[in-house]
């Protein structure tokens, strides 16, 4: 069954839709969906919005097994199934091929280039025109002051914007949701959420969890703190294009 979301997480996300001009009429939108909280949240919005948006569009969605011992989101399948939604289901042995290509670069990095070039791989096969990923207000924070602290660029994920092979647009319409609100959307919904245990990720303390900390610290003492941070990104948020 599809999920009701709270009119507070329908409200961002329908705005930010709008405001970039995320999805058109008669889109084919195929969602990454990892199992984790903030994509099985993004997966019953679309839903949701399908069935009373204005706008027209086709829903799909997909997932990439890397293949990663502790990783195992084939459970994901059932459930789509009961949701009678379209959905591809992609194996690849990528930690496997990291170590034979890696050469000491990050493996997360490599990861998920893997991942965003199969899924392109297969809205194209597919028929699909938009790919729709669920990072969220908090992700879009962390990645623009870490490319300011650590790499001296002022950047961030954009909201939406157009492949390099201009047959894909890709979008992000979770940009103005907090991630506690997906955290509650799922635990109140009990949406499936499948745990990611990849060790490559809890090796040591990252940049990013050490961001995330700093910016929670900042929240205690400042509430504006992410609503600031929205409006200095705004700029970077929108591809440039030549």
């Amino acid at each position: 069954m599809i999920e009701k979301p709270p009119k507070s997480l329908l409200r961002r996300v329908g705005r930010a839709i709008t405001d970039y001009t995320m999805i058109e009429h008669n889109d084919r939108v195929l969602l990454g969906l990892s199992g984790g909280k903030d994509s099985l949240s993004l997966l019953h919005i679309l839903a949701h919005l399908q069935r009373y948006a204005p706008i027209r569009f086709e829903l799909g969605a997909i997932t990439v097994d890397p293949q990663i011992p502790g990783f195992d989101p084939s459970s994901l399948k059932a459930y789509l199934a009961d949701l009678g939604i379209t959905y591809f289901y992609c194996t690849q042995a990528i930690m496997e091929e990291a170590q034979q290509h890696l050469q000491g670069k990050s493996f997360c990095a490599y990861c998920a280039r893997m991942k965003r070039g199969i899924m392109y791989t297969q809205a194209r096969q597919q028929g699909y025109n938009v790919l729709a990923l669920a990072q969220h207000l908090d992700d879009l924070a962390e990645s623009f002051l870490m490319s300011a602290l650590y790499s001296g660029r002022l950047q961030t994920m954009k909201a939406c914007y157009i492949n390099n092979t201009d047959d894909v647009r890709v979008i992000r319409p979770l940009v103005y949701v907090r991630e506690r609100q997906t955290a509650d959307f799922a635990k109140v919904a009990g949406l499936p959420i499948i745990q990611d245990n990849c060790p490559a990720c809890f090796t040591a303390p990252t940049q990013r969890e050490h961001v995330k900390i700093l910016l929670a610290n900042e929240e205690q003492e400042h509430k504006d703190v992410f609503q600031n941070l929205l409006h200095a990104m705004r700029p970077l948020m929108v591809k440039q294009r030549a």
